[in-house]
């Protein structure tokens, strides 16, 4: 009986530990949540960067935040951000979009030409997306960050966005 037991362990050992299948796909370098920043250029005919992610899980949340001011320190603004031009007539706002897969970051308005905005509106603007993990249920009792606040994001979440990685 000694025997017949031992050889049911070993057989056993051997299917269990040789057992091999497909590998799940690549995670991330970090788990949520994390930052990022992009500068980019908007030009015709779109107005528009399109900005791959991977890693976001159904219910995680993308906040993109303008870089709006460098005095005493970086400022960042939540978008979207609108403007007013011509005397207030006309409006422009960065916007964004995502899907699992990517970030969209987006001139809209009523300015009929984007092309006619000031290049300081459309040339070497820097934004940061952070994808934070959304509500699952474990945490849902607990204070959400006022995502209006980069800085408080950042704090609520223990992100280290002293080496943000830069999206080319």
């Amino acid at each position: 009986m000694k025997k017949i037991l031992t050889l049911f362990a070993v057989v056993g050992l051997i299917v269990f530990t040789s057992c091999e299948g497909d590998q799940g796909p690549p995670g991330l370098d970090a788990p949520l949540p994390y930052v990022f920043e992009v500068t980019t250029d908007f030009t015709g005919p779109n107005y528009e960067r399109n900005v791959p992610i991977q890693g976001m899980l159904s219910g995680d949340v993308v906040l993109v935040y303008e870089l709006v001011g460098t005095t005493g320190g970086d400022r960042w603004a939540l978008l979207p951000q609108i403007y007013y031009f011509n005397d207030g007539l006309e409006t422009a706002q960065y916007n964004f979009d995502f899907s699992k897969t990517n970030v969209r970051i987006f001139i809209d308005g009523s300015i009929a030409d984007f092309s006619q905005l000031p290049n300081s509106f459309r040339l070497g603007k820097t934004f940061r997306i952070v994808l934070v993990p959304g509500d699952d249920g474990i945490n849902a009792k607990k204070a959400k960050a006022d995502y209006s606040d980069y800085n408080a994001v950042i704090a609520k979440y223990n992100i280290d966005d002293s080496n943000v990685k830069k999206i080319k």
